[in-house]
C-alpha cells in the first residue's frame, strides 16, 4: 500500500527525507588490508533521479518500490553526508541495518541501537563493524555473493539502500542543533572547502547493485543523546535508494555517469588532504556480532586463495585535516511497497 511520504530531491543531488538531508558522496576506495584509515574526501555528490520519471526503462520491480536511483561503478565506494536537525535515521543496506545488523524497518531500539541521529552523526561511510571503526560501503553486483545482504541473510534479493527518518515527540528534542550539512556536501577540492522519454526494453535487474564491506576506517557511530523514547514511531518518512552500474544509468537516463575517482594511492601521492573529527571524548556504539562477522571483499577473496589486489596495497595518507564540526528546485519522491 502506498503511503503519503515527505521525501523529495533537491537540486538534483540532495535527498530530503522528512527533515533530514542526505547526499551520497563520491569518494576514494580505501585499501582493504586490515589497516584503519582516516576519512577520505568527498569528491562531489552522486546525481539522483526519481524512479517514477523513468518507469518504462527501469528494471522490473522498481516501480513497485518507488524511490530514487543513483549510479556507481563496480567496486566504487561512497559515503552518506547527513544534514538537518536531530532526527532518528535508520539506514539499510539490502534491508540489513547498517548500524546493528538487524532487519531494516524494525522498531527503533536502544540495545542494540539500530539507527543514527542525523544532527549528531555528520556522516556514515560504512557498516558499524568495529569499536570506533567501520567497513567502507563498496558497490558490488547483486548475485556476486559478496554484499552485506548476502552474508547476513544468505540471499541477494533487495540491494540498494533504504532510509527511514523519525520525527521527535513534541518537546523532546531541542531545535535547532548545529547543521552538519555544509561544505562537505560539495567536493572537497572546491574553493568553498579548500580552507577547512521514449519507451525502451527493460534492462535486467542483474545490473542493479548492493553494498559490500570494504576497507576499515576510523569512524565512530554515536549513541543517541536523546534516548529512543524521544522519537515518535508513528511519524516517519522513508525512501528506497536503488543503486545501478554506470552502463545501466546511461541506458535508463541517457546521461553519462560521473567519472570513477582516482585510487587512494594516487590521491595520497598528490599530497591531498584526508580528514578526522575532534571527537576523542565522544562515546561510540559497540559493534554487534552480526556486523563484526561480515567479511570484507579482500577477506572474501583470500578465502578463495586470491592474492591481494593492487588497489589494496598500503598507502600513507597525506595531510590530515581536523574538523571540529560541519556545521534548487524540489522533486517529490513517491514511496512504494518494499
Amino acid at each position: 500500500m502506498t503511503r503519503t511520504n515527505d521525501v523529495e530531491i533537491l537540486g538534483g543531488s540532495v535527498l530530503r527525507v522528512g527533515d533530514v538531508r542526505v547526499t551520497f558522496q563520491r569518494t576514494l576506495r580505501i585499501p582493504d588490508n586490515g589497516k584503519a584509515y582516516p576519512l577520505p574526501p568527498g569528491l562531489g555528490a552522486f546525481p539522483l533521479r526519481r524512479v517514477d520519471d523513468y518507469a518504462s526503462r527501469v528494471p522490473s520491480g522498481w516501480a513497485a518500490h518507488g524511490g530514487v536511483f543513483l549510479p556507481l561503478y563496480q567496486r566504487e565506494a561512497m559515503w552518506l553526508s547527513l544534514g538537518g536537525p536531530d532526527r532518528a535515521l535508520q539506514i539499510g543496506v539490502g534491508k540489513v541495518c547498517a548500524v546493528s545488523g538487524g532487519v531494516f524497518g524494525a522498531d527503533l531500539r536502544a540495545r542494540p541501537q539500530n539507527y543514527v541521529v542525523s544532527g549528531v552523526q555528520p556522516w556514515l561511510d560504512g557498516i558499524a563493524s568495529g569499536h570506533g571503526t567501520i567497513r567502507q560501503f563498496v558497490a558490488m553486483p547483486l548475485g556476486s555473493g559478496t554484499t552485506v545482504e548476502a552474508q547476513v541473510t544468505g540471499e541477494e534479493r533487495v540491494g540498494g539502500l533504504q532510509l527511514r527518518a523519525f520525527r521527535p515527540r513534541p518537546g523532546r528534542v531541542p531545535e535547532p542543533r548545529t547543521d552538519w550539512g555544509g561544505c562537505m556536501e560539495e567536493s572537497v577540492l572546491s574553493d568553498a572547502c579548500a580552507a577547512p522519454r521514449a519507451k525502451a526494453s527493460r534492462p535486467a535487474a542483474s545490473a542493479a547493485l548492493g553494498l559490500a564491506a570494504g576497507g576499515r576506517m576510523k569512524q565512530k557511530v554515536y549513541p543517541d543523546p536523546h534516548g529512543v523514547d524521544a522519537w515518535d514511531p508513528d511519524a516517519s518518512d522513508r525512501v528506497f535508494v536503488h543503486l545501478v552500474n554506470s552502463a545501466l544509468w546511461t541506458e535508463i537516463t541517457g546521461e553519462a555517469a560521473p567519472p570513477s575517482p582516482v585510487d587512494a594511492a594516487s590521491y595520497a601521492a598528490a599530497g591531498l588532504p584526508w580528514f578526522s573529527l575532534y571527537d576523542e571524548g565522544a562515546a561510540t556504539l559497540a559493534p554487534t556480532s552480526t556486523l563484526a562477522a561480515v567479511k570484507s571483499l579482500a577477506e572474501l577473496a583470500a578465502t578463495k586463495g586470491a592474492p591481494p589486489a593492487d588497489e589494496d596495497r598500503s598507502v600513507e595518507p597525506g595531510p590530515l585535516v581536523r574538523l571540529a564540526s560541519r556545521v534548487a528546485s524540489a522533486l517529490g519522491v513517491r514511496d512504494g511497497d518494499w
